[in-house]
């Protein structure tokens, strides 16, 4: 799909005037514990119209070696990294971050030491959800979340956000599955990966954020415009396979006639570094790349219509058509050239399209004085 590395932008981070910025890059990449990375690093200091910066980036023979074409599916492997050693984590989010083809802008060195937090947070939380697969239905745990029908699921007063989000989405927790679609559950491991750096680095926020949960949550295209940045477009698509644990992205559905069946549409999912995307109904089996495009391949081969005429997938014959094309390297090779293809825009189907997003959503800054991330007010 890339046949060069495009150009790298990777972190421009707003800084003091006169700053020793250097030393104080250095200086996070200790607090990190990363401080062996510092010679693996571009840090340049510039200036613009807006006031002083600094540009951290990876060398540029290392991105080529380690990521050739942004493809970054593979380098933990490559660095022989254990991405469960938050250590390992913290490494791959801070490499992929500093070979970024579209800049990741920050106002302060803390808000980017938060950015990587809540990205840490989230492959954690995307990594322990488990959910029972439910579109038309819905639930959440009684002992800390209420429904109501104009508000929908509001948590229970005096109960702690974090922790009616952790009830709701890991079964280990809970003891129990709940059901809810996979884009609302990715709402859901972001908001908790937000919640858990804020609830330390900005109380203040948290509070409100919980009282909007009790009151009022948002949701949907809403919840994305208030908690998250997004990059990449239509016409300036991201390189297919670059990925930075902590992303959500959306793989869609190609094809129209299964697309037609509810939760079908395509697929929400949190990447969560080494290759792997999160699997939100079976928490032990992530998916890899090839394992997502051969389960939506497959998915226009399991429609039929139920008693009511309506459009559904049989599951059980999309496994045994995954199983059965992963036992031929021809018929693989086939479906990925098919399905790696850059999706085409929502309500168009035509023979051209994959089910490759081209854009990345992850949070916004929420250091105080500097967030961005601002609630909208209670009535």
């Amino acid at each position: 799909m890339e046949n060069s590395t495009p150009s790298v932008c990777g972190c421009v981070v707003r800084t003091p005037p006169h700053a020793d910025t250097q030393a104080s890059v250095d200086l996070l990449l200790q607090r990190l514990g990363l401080a062996d990375l510092q010679p693996m690093l571009v840090v340049a200091s510039g200036s613009d119209a807006v006031g002083s910066f600094v540009r951290i980036t990876l060398s540029a023979p290392l991105v080529q070696a380690w990521a050739p074409c942004l493809n970054t599916l593979g380098l933990a492997q490559r660095l022989e990294l254990d991405t469960h050693q938050p250590q390992h984590l913290l490494r791959e989010i801070l490499i992929t971050m500093a070979m970024a083809p579209v800049a990741f802008e920050f106002p302060s060195l803390d808000e980017l030491e938060s950015a990587i937090r809540i990205r840490v947070n989230v492959v954690l939380a995307g990594r322990k959800t488990t959910l029972a697969f439910g579109t038309a239905e819905a639930d959440r745990p009684p002992s800390h979340w209420l429904y109501d029908e104009d508000r929908g699921f509001v948590i229970r007063p005096g109960v702690s956000l974090i922790d009616a989000l952790m009830q709701a989405t890991q079964p280990q927790q809970s003891g129990a599955l709940y059901s809810f679609s996979c884009y609302r559950a990715s709402e859901y491991v972001i908001l908790l990966g937000i919640a858990q750096e804020i609830a330390l680095c900005n109380p203040a926020l948290y509070a409100e954020l919980q009282q909007l949960w009790r009151e009022q949550p948002i949701k949907s295209g809403k919840f994305h415009d208030v908690f998250l940045r997004e990059q990449g477009t239509m016409d300036a698509p991201l390189p297919a396979r670059y990925f930075v644990p902590g992303d959500r992205t959306w793989f869609r559905n190609p094809d129209s006639a299964s697309a037609d069946a509810s939760g079908f549409e395509g697929s929400w999912v949190m990447y969560l570094g080494d290759g792997l995307f999160n699997n939100f109904w079976k928490q032990a089996q992530p998916y890899s790349l090839t394992d997502k495009c051969l389960e939506i391949y497959h998915w226009r081969h399991g429609v039929y219509l139920d008693a009511e005429g309506e459009p559904r997938i049989d599951e059980a014959k999309v496994a045994r058509l995954v199983e059965a094309s992963r036992q031929d390297a021809n018929a693989v090779a086939q479906i990925e050239a098919l399905m790696q293809r850059y999706r085409e825009p929502r309500g168009v189907y035509t023979d051209a399209g994959g089910c490759m997003d081209t854009t990345r959503e992850f949070a916004r800054w929420v250091r105080p004085g500097t967030a961005d991330l601002v609630l909208p007010r209670l009535p």
